[in-house]
């Protein structure tokens, strides 16, 4: 496993296990740039919005699963399909697919960019379900150590 993907599986552990906030700026740089909603939001800058973006965040999600499926790199950036998955506090169930890219400098996240479509996670906070062709991306194998299983949804029969 590259370092990079070593990387983003401890924030991915620190995430999942515990929502340890700390424990993910402790793998940004300084003066990171956090387009945690690339096409939709203004992007966090330095550990301060990272905080304050984990922050808001975390008040909403419950049980994350952040799952990856698939990963490249390229230079000092890498590439990575998945998905980001949670229940919310009201009882919604958010699982959307998106694109992330981690540019690096040494061992540390320098930039960060989410790509999603923000009206399937408002879907899936009003209790909708995806749609077929949405499930299947939803429901593919992850890379081996990143992620689980999809979440049962509380309440809903397999």
């Amino acid at each position: 496993m590259s370092a990079k993907l070593r990387v983003l599986k401890a924030i991915i552990k620190s995430w999942c296990e515990t929502q340890d906030i700390e424990a993910v700026i402790s793998h940004l740089t300084e003066d990171i740039v956090w387009h945690y909603s690339a096409t939709a939001a203004a992007p966090k800058i330095g550990h301060d919005g990272a905080r304050e973006f984990l922050k808001a965040y975390k008040l909403k999600a419950r049980r994350p699963n952040w799952r990856i499926f698939r990963a490249a790199e390229a230079g000092n950036a890498l590439f990575v399909e998945g998905v980001d998955e949670f229940d919310t506090v009201e009882g919604g169930h958010v699982a959307v697919p998106y694109m992330g890219i981690f540019e690096f400098e040494g061992d540390r996240i320098r930039a960060w960019r989410d790509y999603f479509n923000p009206k399937l996670a408002e879907q899936g906070e009003l209790g909708l379900s995806p749609p077929d062709h949405v499930q299947a991306l939803l429901d593919r194998p992850v890379l081996p150590g990143f992620g689980s299983e999809p979440i049962p949804i509380q309440g809903v029969e397999p």
